[in-house]
């Protein structure tokens, strides 16, 4: 079992800076994938960014320049860093974490934060 709990999310006019964190607690060892996914209003979750096991990250081509994933193992923290705020990415943004389990790969969400970015 994995627990993630996101927190950082706010109120930013557009311009501004959030950072976002998500801190994992559990069955952490065998997590190979951690991201950041984004729900707008009126559209489908999306993926935002990713960071895999090795260190590798993919970012969406929306946020690419403005968004940074990072991930500290030692506490079992992923963070997004996101400058260059617009009000498209408004949206509840989700940490999701995939855990190699002993029936195969289990995927945990967090309850999600709220980003608002005013015009």
């Amino acid at each position: 079992q994995v627990q993630l709990v996101e927190s950082g999310g706010g109120l930013v006019q557009a311009g501004g800076s959030l950072r976002l964190t998500c801190a994992a607690s559990g069955s952490i060892l065998s997590i190979n994938f951690m991201g950041w996914y984004r729900l707008a209003p009126g559209k489908q979750r999306e993926l935002v960014a990713g960071i895999r096991n090795g260190g590798s990250t993919s970012v969406a081509d929306s946020v690419k320049g403005r968004f940074t994933i990072s991930r500290d193992n030692a506490k079992n923290t992923m963070y997004l860093q996101m400058n260059g705020l617009k009000p498209e990415d408004t949206g509840v943004y989700y940490c999701k974490a995939d855990n190699v389990e002993r029936y195969g790969l289990k995927v945990y969400w967090g309850q999600g934060t709220q980003v608002t970015v005013s015009s």
